[in-house]
């Protein structure tokens, strides 16, 4: 079997070694010998006649006292459900929460204190209003496009530094209707105000302004806490433009913007890493003036996002369509003349 070290061993099992050890003292074996038989270390087995003589049990227990004498207390637990739950909080992890909590004087607790109070209580998932994706949550309603500048979408993704756990964050702002990059930007932030800075770019390079206010696109992100900030939320509702919102962990309601960041990161010469933000900003630079130019892409009928957005998709559909068309005729047309042309044999004859 090997030696009894590092098992925990049950009672009535304790009772039978402890026996055997004093049947065999009593034929002249000694404490150690037995232990040296059994393989089991000799001050364990001291430690159970001790318990034996003392008339303790011997089943096994937890070590250390049922309750921490710094165990939390319950109105800091009362202090770190109300936080969680409140508007403001409602988004952040428990790390960040436990830290903004210190940083603001809320209370103190560690980061696993945290994740155990909002684990028994549930809320270690989405907690705001719209609440955790439990297959009941409605998608949100797409309207169908005519054309761009209807319907965008946006949303930011992490870039790999050199440095562990250091990143750098994408921002990208496209349309639906063209699949054309319209804003991007690199920074070492993901907060609102960033973001607000892409679509304040993004509004006045497609002069969206000067639209009519029923004619300005529609708005579809995820729920982040940069989605869902109140100075984003007032700059939309100041353009009169309508904010949709993927529900919870179904990157389907957004698709369009995650397509765009797999092309983006499976491109031949993405290098992976980049050293800071200027390295990034050469690469992409470059890069959204391919995708928008010169990218066929699968799902405009492969024009280019350029030529989607300025409306000459169809355009160039029907003129590839009638090539194919032509060249097809032109084919038949030379192979019946090749049949036709062709020397009829003697076998022919005879046939």
């Amino acid at each position: 079997m090997g030696p009894i070290a590092k098992v925990w061993i049950n009672a009535q099992i304790k009772l039978e070694i402890l026996a055997v050890i004093e049947t065999s003292g009593q034929q002249g074996v000694s404490v150690r010998r037995c232990c040296l038989l059994l393989a089991i270390e000799e001050r364990r087995i001291v430690r159970w006649q001790k318990k034996a003589r003392d008339g303790r049990s011997l089943a096994n227990v937890t070590p250390g006292p049922k309750e921490a004498l710094h165990r939390v207390l319950p109105e800091e637990i009362e202090q770190i459900v109300a936080m969680a739950k409140s508007e403001e909080y409602v988004d952040l992890s428990h790390r960040i929460l436990a830290v903004t909590a210190c940083d603001k004087g809320l209370f103190q607790a560690s980061f696993s204190t945290v994740y155990r109070v909002l684990k028994e209580r549930n809320l270690m998932g989405a907690r705001g209003s719209g609440g955790a994706h439990n297959g009941n949550s409605k998608a949100p309603v797409r309207k169908v496009l005519t054309g761009p500048n209807q319907r965008w979408c946006w949303d930011i993704s992490y870039l790999m530094t050199f440095e562990k756990g250091v990143y750098l964050y994408l921002y990208l702002l496209l349309d639906e209707y063209s699949r054309k990059a319209i804003q991007w930007h690199i920074s070492w932030q993901q907060t609102a105000q960033e973001s607000g800075h892409l679509l304040e770019e993004g509004l006045v390079a497609q002069n969206i302004l000067d639209l009519p206010e029923d004619q300005r696109p529609e708005v579809i992100n995820d729920r982040g806490r940069q989605m869902k900030a109140k100075p984003i939320q007032k700059l939309f509702e100041e353009h009169h433009m309508p904010q949709l919102f993927a529900r919870p962990r179904t990157p389907n309601d957004n698709p369009y913007i995650e397509s765009a960041f797999s092309t983006v990161k499976r491109a031949p010469e993405y290098p992976g890493r980049f050293l800071d933000d200027s390295q990034a900003i050469a690469y992409f630079t470059p890069y959204f003036t391919w995708y928008n130019g010169d990218h066929y892409h699968s799902g405009i009928d492969y024009v280019t996002p350029d030529q989607a957005h300025k409306g000459l998709r169809q355009e160039i559909v029907a003129q590839r369509r009638k090539k194919k068309t032509a060249q097809r005729r032109r084919r038949r047309e030379e192979n019946q003349n090749k049949k036709a042309s062709k020397p009829i044999t003697k076998t022919q004859i005879e046939k």
